[in-house]
Formats: structure tokens, C-alpha cells, sequence
């Protein structure tokens, strides 16, 4: 079998690839491991927590034990199905802020600034303001990634932001728009009551035309000839077969899987690869390096009125939303529940937001465990900027074995400051007027948790990973020793090779990853089509007028 391009991997920004490339009339065959997406754990908005939590869909893969996290090994859910981790993720919608982007432009990613990178915003959304405001000259209308909100109907998502705005901090209608900072609405990748995964929006259409197709396989290397990558080794019912490109190979595989792969193939730090047998392509020092993710908290306040979710949660309950969702995608099971959100200060002094809440009207946890206390409701809130930098690397040389992961969380005094930030301003938020009909005692922390020591301890025990690893494939010009990748994409040092999905990024962005890496696959397409890219934009975002002197 052979194409123009082959892609490893049907996750996020593989599947806008295949879409872009296959339009554009090129040939695509596209390698997944995983299986279909079909049925209601990854269709219907409200079981997010199913998925994400089924071998079926997940590699399932753990960091090795976290020395500052009381040696916990925190769960790392990678998507294993077509839409990649698009397809068991919390569809939350987050396109980054625009000084993060400017940062990646700063750090070698030359055309990547936030001027260049809106066009493809706009390109691949078509958006749903709901009703709610917004800033459409900001927005796409006419892309194939659905971008809605929820319908915010219970009140406390209207408590949670009258809270932020009487604590003292602005207000955004939308935060994907022109102005981040601020208390508002969330967005998520849902239309019709329905996941809008990558693979619903990109892959399945690519897959009606004649020239893109799927191959069911793990791919166990990259073949290089002469320097140049010309095909990719799967294993197939046990056997190895190899797909050809006839202009490029795409590895698209994830943040984790992403390294393993060049790592297996030979590129890497030399005296790794040299560890594990395997012959030198390209000495890369930057392989699986620079790895990041966001932490966070579960701050949890009991609820004086049975308003919450958790009235719904028991088996007859969640049996009548999930057979009003099969019948009708409607009702509560077509929202995943996160519907207003916050980007924060942490301090003044800090340019943009560096704190990120998720509200959910329930005390769970993202396994689905809910608080033994009853009716409550949660802000999760983690810092988005962490120092912290881990590592992936391989376990062996054989491509069905997990790679060793290590985040090196809370390693750097900032990350604990920030932390305990985070919590002080959120019991704060919960606190205000808003809240004085709903809320009862804090049952975490609680009450009791107050010192600096205190709180340590219990981020040590609780903080979590919000599943967004990424950078391990750093881009950067082609001089920089640690660059993985050059500002088009291309493996440097060998030939007719790119990465392209969030291992690409070298600074993780503000919020949720799925949209940037959706929108790295929309802009290499167009590296990869040799086409010139989408004119810049001139628009600049809302930055607070007194951000040196004030936190709020």
C-alpha cells in the first residue's frame, strides 16, 4: 500500500491533516491503532468520564511514580480510537491566549505568532455564540469543527461568574475572542447534542472521498532510505508491513506517542537509542524532552439546595437522561456540564491569565466517583504556566511496550506558591454574596486546611493531571540543538518527515490542548501542500490596562 502521505495517527491533528491534504487532492492513508468511535460512551457529551477510563479507548498509560506527589503514578489518558484523544476527552473548547503564541513565536517557532495562527482558528471553527455574546469578527462561520456552548440552566453557573465579578474581576463573553481574562461562558466541541470530535468534524468526511483511507495497525517505526523517510512499518495481525509515502510521512501520534515513535525509528538522544539498540538516524537531544502538562485541584463546597447534578446521579436517573440523549441528543446528557469558566491572575505583575477554572455544578472527581457528602459542587483550578519539565523515554525497543513518562510535577517552589494561590482565591470566588444561598462547608480542602504547610500537604495528595501533555517534540529553527522540529514541521536532520500535534508545541498554551493541536494540523497541511500560509491578522487581544500594579 502507498499514498502521497502517510499519517500515524487518526487523533486530533491527524485527522484535520487528512481532511486538509485529501481536499487539496493529494492521497492519504491514515494508521490508528484504535478502533471505532461508535456508541454512546463517546457520542453522548455527559459519560465523558467512560471513556477516558476504557482499555477499548485509552493506552491506559501512568507516569512513573512523581517524587513530589508522595510517589503517586498519575493517570496520563491518551485516545486510542479514531479522533484520538478528541474522542475521550472533556470537549472542552480553549484555543490558548495570544501571548502564548507570541512566547512559541519568540522561542524559534518563526510564523507562529498569534497574528498567524488566528486565520487557522477562524479556518477550522464554525461557531455557536448560544445566545451568550460574543466576538464573531474573532470567530469562524464556516469551518468543520462545531464550536457551541452549553445552556447554563441550573444557577450556579450564573453564581460562579456574579461571584468572579464581585470578587473584583472582569467579565468575557467570550474567552476565545478578543478578551481571555475574565469570568464567562465555556465553549465546547459539541453540536447536536453530539461529541464533535476530530474524527466527526475532519475524518469521517476525508474518508468519503475516493483518495483517504484508514489502515488498522500499530506503527512499530519509521522506514528511512538514504537519510529520507519513504514509509511506515506497522504490525498488522502480528505482522510487520510497511505503507509507503511517496511524498511524506506525518507522525501525528500524540504527545507520548509521538517521541516513542521517532525514538523506535532512530531518532532521539544518541545514547539512548544506543541504551536500547537501536541504530542512529539522527542524534536529537530534544526527543522527549520538554515535556508539560497542567495540574489541578478539585476545590469542593457542599450545596444547601438540592440543585446539583448529583440528584441525577444513580441508575435510574443517569438510564432516563442517557434514553432521552439515544432518542433525541437533548436533555442533560447532550452537555458535558463544564459551562462557565474563568482565566485569572495570579498576582500582579503577570501580563495574562496563569489561572485557569473549569465550574461544574457536582462534587466528582473525573473517574466518576462522586463526593460521599451529597449535593455539592466543585471549581476545578490549576496554574497554567508550570516550570516544570519532564521526560518521555523508551522502555525498550519494542513497539507494543509503554515509554517510561515523567512529568517531574511540583519539582520547581513556584508551582506550590501558584498552587496554594489557586486555592486561596478560589475559597474567596466561593465566598462572595452569590454563592451565600448555595454554599456550605467546604468539604476540600476544608476548613481546617489553612496553612501553607496544610496546604502542601493536600496538593501533594490530590493535585491531578487536566490530560494535557505536550512539547516533547519541541519546534524551533534549525539551529537549536533541542528543536525536534523546524517552524514547518520537518524532523530535523532527516528528509520527507514531520511531527505535527501538540508534542509540537514548545510552551503549553493557556487552557485545554485540543483546539491548538487541531489548528497545528490545519497550518502544516499547509506546509505540507507547499502552499503559502494564511494572511496574518492584524487583530490585538485585550490585555489589562493595569496588570503591573493589579491582580484583578
Amino acid at each position: 500500500m502507498e499514498a502521497d502521505f502517510v499519517i500515524v495517527g487518526a487523533g486530533s491533528a491527524g485527522c484535520a491533516m487528512a481532511y486538509r491534504l485529501s481536499e487539496a487532492g493529494a492521497s492519504v492513508l491514515v494508521i490508528e491503532h484504535g478502533g471505532t468511535d461508535m456508541g454512546p460512551f463517546i457520542q453522548m457529551p455527559a459519560a465523558l468520564s467512560y471513556p477516558m477510563n476504557m482499555a477499548r479507548y485509552d493506552w491506559g498509560y501512568r507516569s512513573e511514580p512523581e517524587p513530589h506527589l508522595n510517589n503517586r503514578r498519575l493517570a496520563c489518558p491518551r485516545g486510542k480510537v479514531i479522533g484520538g484523544s478528541s474522542s475521550i476527552n472533556g470537549m472542552v473548547y480553549v484555543r490558548g491566549h495570544a501571548r502564548d503564541f507570541d512566547t512559541w513565536s519568540e522561542m524559534g517557532a518563526d510564523g507562529w505568532s498569534y497574528a498567524d495562527v488566528l486565520p487557522y482558528y477562524k479556518r477550522m471553527e464554525t461557531w455557536h455564540d448560544g445566545g451568550h455574546g460574543g466576538d464573531p469578527q474573532w470567530r469562524g462561520t464556516d469551518g468543520p469543527l462545531h464550536v457551541s456552548r452549553g445552556p447554563r440552566e441550573n444557577p450556579l453557573f450564573q453564581a460562579f461568574v456574579d461571584a468572579g465579578k464581585q470578587a473584583g474581576y472582569e467579565m468575557t463573553g467570550d474567552y476565545n475572542g478578543e478578551k481571555q481574562e475574565g469570568f464567562g461562558p465555556m465553549e465546547q466541541t459539541v453540536w447536536k447534542g453530539r461529541r464533535w470530535s476530530a474524527a466527526n468534524a475532519y475524518l469521517k468526511p476525508a474518508l468519503q472521498r475516493d483518495n483517504c483511507d484508514i489502515v488498522r495497525g500499530l506503527a512499530s517505526r519509521v522506514v528511512f532510505e538514504s537519510g529520507r523517510a519513504t514509509g511506515v512499518e506497522l504490525i498488522r495481525g502480528g505482522k510487520p508491513e510497511v505503507i509507503r509515502a511517496r511524498r511524506e510521512v506525518v507522525i501525528a501520534a500524540s504527545s507520548i506517542n509521538s517521541p516513542k515513535l521517532l525514538m523506535l525509528s532512530g531518532v532521539g538522544p544518541a545514547a539512548h537509542l544506543a541504551e536500547h539498540g537501536i541504530d542512529v538516524i539522527a542524534d536529537r537531544p530534544g526527543v522527549g524532552a520538554n515535556l508539560q502538562d497542567h495540574l489541578e485541584l478539585y476545590i469542593q463546597q457542599a450545596s444547601k439546595k438540592p440543585i446539583t447534578l448529583y440528584k441525577h446521579w444513580n441508575l435510574i436517573s443517569k438510564g432516563i437522561i442517557g434514553a432521552q440523549w439515544l432518542f433525541t441528543k437533548t436533555g442533560l446528557g447532550a452537555s458535558n456540564q463544564f459551562e462557565s469558566a474563568a482565566f485569572i491572575r495570579s498576582k500582579p505583575g503577570v501580563e495574562y491569565p496563569d489561572i485557569q477554572y473549569h465550574f461544574l455544578p457536582i462534587a466528582v472527581r473525573y473517574d466518576g466517583q462522586a463526593a460521599a457528602e451529597g449535593h455539592g459542587f466543585q471549581a476545578h483550578v490549576g496554574p497554567m504556566r508550570s516550570p516544570s519539565r519532564g521526560t518521555v523515554t523508551l522502555r525498550s525497543d519494542k513497539p507494543e511496550d509503554a515509554p517510561l513518562i515523567r512529568f517531574n510535577y511540583m519539582s520547581h517552589e513556584q508551582d506550590w506558591e501558584d498552587f496554594r494561590t489557586c486555592i486561596r482565591l478560589t475559597r474567596e470566588i466561593f465566598g462572595q454574596a452569590a454563592f451565600e444561598p448555595f454554599a456550605g462547608k467546604e468539604i476540600q480542602p476544608g476548613a481546617d486546611v489553612q496553612t501553607d504547610a496544610e496546604l502542601n500537604g493536600f496538593i501533594a495528595e490530590h493535585a491531578e493531571s487536566a490530560y494535557h501533555p505536550c512539547g516533547t517534540c519541541r519546534m524551533g529553527r534549525a539551529d537549536d540543538k533541542n528543536a525536534v522540529v523546524d517552524p514547518q514541521g520537518r524532523v530535523i536532520g532527516v528528509d520527507g518527515l514531520r511531527v505535527a500535534d501538540s508534542s509540537v508545541f514548545p510552551q503549553i498554551t493557556n487552557g485545554n490542548l485540543n483546539a491548538p493541536s487541531i489548528m497545528v494540523g490545519e497550518k502544516v497541511s499547509d506546509h505540507l501542500l507547499g502552499k503559502d500560509a494564511l494572511p496574518k491578522a492584524n487583530d490585538r487581544p485585550w490585555i489589562h490596562p493595569e496588570w503591573e500594579a493589579s491582580q484583578r
